[in-house]
């Protein structure tokens, strides 16, 4: 795990984390590059993440990987996730609750690994769900999926298909179909970082923003 964001209220420990989760390759053994553009991608939504929720004391962390790709049977970006997961584990406690968000790969490696105790639930954007998935981990998870339908390099189709199995399998499952964005999420980038901050806080069971609190009308 890189680039912590820290909670506000000085030394105290955070009350919460978020673990954000990029993309990447289906294949690739080499690092990612330094100018990482998926890993950017995420970024926006980290600092949304954080902004929002710092008064809850929530700290926020990315995930760093080695590789650049999943890279089939190895499945490396989940097994950088749940190495980020134990250091969460290490260093924050075992009774903090974790919320995953992953984009692409990243969302098929949290969607993985949301078996860990610790985690209470999952946003993928735009994940890679590919027939066959295991969904039984995900029993007592809640999952929510954003996808755009028209996106050409994940399929929408097979999300749904994947939120509709776990289902079957215990979990409290939640799919947005986006209106825009495709897959990079550039288009309509706000409503994107909105429905995905709004869900957090949801599965973190943090009360609505005051920005987002209905103004009180004096009679």
């Amino acid at each position: 795990m890189t680039r912590r964001r820290t909670p506000s209220g000085g030394g105290a420990a955070p009350g919460a984390v978020v673990l954000v989760l990029h993309g990447g390759r289906s294949d690739a053994l080499t690092p990612p590059p330094r100018l990482n553009l998926p890993a950017a991608r995420m970024r926006p939504f980290s600092s949304e993440i954080a902004a929002a929720t710092r008064a809850d004391r929530v700290l926020v962390g990315e995930v760093r990987y080695r590789y650049r790709g999943w890279n089939g049977a190895r499945g490396d970006a989940a097994r950088d996730a749940r190495e980020a997961l134990e250091e969460v584990r290490r260093t924050v406690g075992d009774d903090v609750p974790v919320v995953l968000v992953g984009h692409s790969m990243g969302g098929r490696a949290a969607l993985l690994v949301a078996g860990h105790p610790q985690v209470r639930g999952v946003v993928a954007l735009a994940p890679w769900c590919p027939p066959g998935e295991p969904v039984d981990h995900l029993a007592h998870r809640r999952v929510v999926v954003l996808h755009d339908e028209s996106d050409r390099v994940t399929s929408a189709h097979e999300s749904w298909a994947f939120l509709a199995r776990a289902r079957r399998a215990g979990a409290t499952t939640k799919a947005i179909s986006m209106p825009s964005g495709g897959h990079a999420m550039v288009r309509g980038a706000r409503g994107w970082h909105r429905v995905t901050v709004d869900n957090v806080r949801d599965l973190l069971e943090l009360p609505p923003p005051p920005s987002r609190l209905t103004p009180r009308r004096d009679e």
